[in-house]
């Protein structure tokens, strides 16, 4: 198989993985908001990937997750700030667990969360809330959307860890 073919196979089954994962979650919050461990495998799949793959698993995967579970109105934001997220890791490196990457898992907590808080503000507003109605209730699903990136990183550190650099050296890119 030449190496296209394969970037664009891992790429689909991560984007497959990230789909499953997010499409069972917990629902929180009175916009439809839900937390998965999802984002565990856009860390992998940007942690493996080359960035426009990795960039293409998490919005594809996410972006199905959303549009599966009937959250339509978290699709458009959801293909705008996982790809932000996955941004943060890098697959240049021959570890999974290396500087950057456990840097990036706070990043990209702080990318979901305040991308999607943001999102809820902006929705609420173009429905007609009041800001302050609308601060006050992104606030509130901002609490509770602080367990997934933290069971995210968590679920990523456990993978990563138990695979060393036996995943690394498979020559996925």
């Amino acid at each position: 198989m030449n190496k296209k073919t394969n970037l664009l196979a891992v790429t689909a089954l991560f984007a497959a993985a990230i789909t499953i994962v997010t499409y069972f979650h917990i629902s929180v919050g009175s916009m439809g908001g839900y937390v998965h461990v999802g984002d565990a495998f856009i860390y992998l799949a940007a942690s493996l990937l080359p960035l426009p793959y990795a960039i293409a698993a998490a919005a594809v995967g996410a972006g199905l997750a959303d549009l599966l579970s009937g959250s339509l109105i978290w699709v458009l934001p959801t293909l705008i700030i996982k790809p932000l997220m996955a941004m943060m890791f890098t697959s240049r490196n021959q570890k999974l667990l290396n500087k950057r990457n456990v840097i990036a898992m706070f990043s990209a907590g702080i990318i979901c969360i305040v991308g999607y808080a943001a999102a809820e503000v902006i929705i609420l507003l173009v429905s007609g809330s009041e800001i302050e109605a609308a601060l006050i209730t992104a606030a509130t699903s901002a609490v509770a959307g602080v367990l997934q990136p933290i069971a995210s990183a968590m679920l990523y550190l456990i993978v990563a860890y138990a695979a060393g650099d036996k995943i690394k050296n498979q020559k996925i890119n």
